[in-house]
């Protein structure tokens, strides 16, 4: 059960073998890396060996891994038990080659770098290494390179998940002072598949900001289109949320597509601000109109009760005889003339100034017209304006948006 080597100064040369069978989960809001692996350990037994013309041609034979000694390998970036059961059953040929094979379902941690998400490249390491022994007792070195990794993983390939795995790139990091240890790192690139996040989220929050567009042709007069643009940013809302849930709270820098929400949401608040005060400056337009019409009413009324109050008749007759003779009372009949002159002139003059006070209240009204109209247009000019500054900060938005996505390089913040 110790070391095999004849000499113990000399040091057990352990090769390692891994390919990836499937991705399992990444789970971006713990930071974990589940892969599903397969490992081979070849090392060399001094003390075993034999002729196999000697033993019927066997070369080879399987014992329990129990009995001999094996190097005690383990993954650093591993959190908890492999799950998949160990071999049971190791083989070695007559010239003292030990193999070991392993499945292992590995639930590793893996800094994830989301800034693009759903467009984002993830690379997670897993770190081979001893747990006790140094560099003095044993060498560790991959068997393989990163192509040929990269090649029989994409052969053995079971499932990858939401995942397109790219490359598998093998590093060995021998120890240059014999009291450290030899590391073998396997560095797995993955694509993450964004179609089902295109469709599901994207899409849904570009359609909102179309909605939010189109609603610049709702009249400004109701209050449909206020309504309707809360409507459609609540449920901005809503798909942040259901992002937060997604994305780790733990990440350095704000992805793109918490921009991205963050963004269009701010653009619809600005718009919904902008439909509120156009509708400020129509209601006072209305007000205004509402305003004059009835003080013309009124004074219409006042005017009316005014001429009616004014309109009554004097009735004189002031005779004469044939001769000539001024009759008996014709003093009287022509006080009684000049005082219904008097009333005739007094009610004309009330009705001139009755004219006078209408054609002020017309003049004003006219002049509070052009004020309603003043309103009306300024608020014109401002939704017009305001439609095209929101088109063209939509578009430059998205340009943005769209072209950091694509960006070739990769985030190692």
């Amino acid at each position: 059960m110790t070391r095999p080597v004849k000499n113990y100064k000399n040091p057990t040369l352990v090769s390692l073998e891994v390919l990836l069978y499937a991705i399992l989960d990444v789970v971006e809001k713990d930071q974990k890396f589940i892969p599903y692996v397969w490992t081979v350990t070849r090392w060399n037994n001094e003390y075993i060996s034999w002729d196999p013309d000697q033993f019927c041609g066997i070369d080879n034979v399987s014992l329990r891994t129990e009995i001999l000694w094996k190097p005690d390998l383990t993954i650093v970036e591993m959190t908890e038990k492999d799950k998949a059961p160990p071999s049971p059953y190791l083989t070695i040929n007559n010239k003292g080659d030990v193999e070991v094979q392993n499945d292992q379902v590995l639930v590793s941690t893996c800094r994830m770098h989301i800034y693009k998400f759903p467009f984002d490249i993830q690379s997670c390491n897993l770190t081979f290494r001893s747990i006790i022994h140094t560099a003095r007792e044993i060498r560790l070195q991959p068997s393989d390179n990163s192509s040929e990794a990269t090649e029989w993983s994409r052969e053995v390939m079971r499932t990858q998940y939401e995942w397109l795995f790219i490359d598998m790139i093998v590093t060995a990091n021998n120890a240059t002072i014999l009291t450290d240890q030899d590391v073998v790192i396997y560095t797995i690139t993955m694509k993450r598949r964004s179609l089902l996040y295109i469709v599901n989220f994207l899409l849904p929050v570009l359609f909102f900001l179309c909605l939010d567009l189109a609603s610049f042709m709702i009249s400004d007069y109701g209050g449909e289109k206020l309504s309707f643009k809360v409507t459609v940013l609540l449920a901005i809302t809503v798909l942040q949320l259901i992002l937060n849930e997604i994305l780790p709270s733990s990440s350095d820098r704000v992805p793109l597509i918490a921009g991205y929400c963050i963004g269009i949401f701010a653009l619809m608040m600005l718009s919904l601000l902008e439909t509120i005060f156009v509708m400020y400056l129509r209601q006072k337009s209305s007000q205004d109109t509402e305003r004059d019409g009835c003080m013309i009413h009124e004074s219409i009324k006042s005017n009316k009760e005014s001429h009616d109050w004014t309109s009554g008749g004097f009735i004189y007759n002031v005779s004469s005889s044939e001769t000539g003779e001024i009759l008996p009372g014709a003093k009287e009949d022509r006080s009684s003339k000049l005082l219904g002159e008097c009333y005739t002139l007094e009610r004309l003059s009330d009705e001139l100034r009755a004219m006078e006070k209408m054609l002020t209240l017309l003049f004003k009204s006219n002049k509070d017209e052009e004020t309603s109209g003043y309103w009306n247009r300024v608020a014109t000019r401002v939704d017009k304006a305001f439609f095209v500054f929101y088109v063209l900060v939509v578009i430059l938005f998205l340009v943005f948006i769209f072209l950091e996505w694509q960006s070739d390089s990769i985030d190692t913040t």
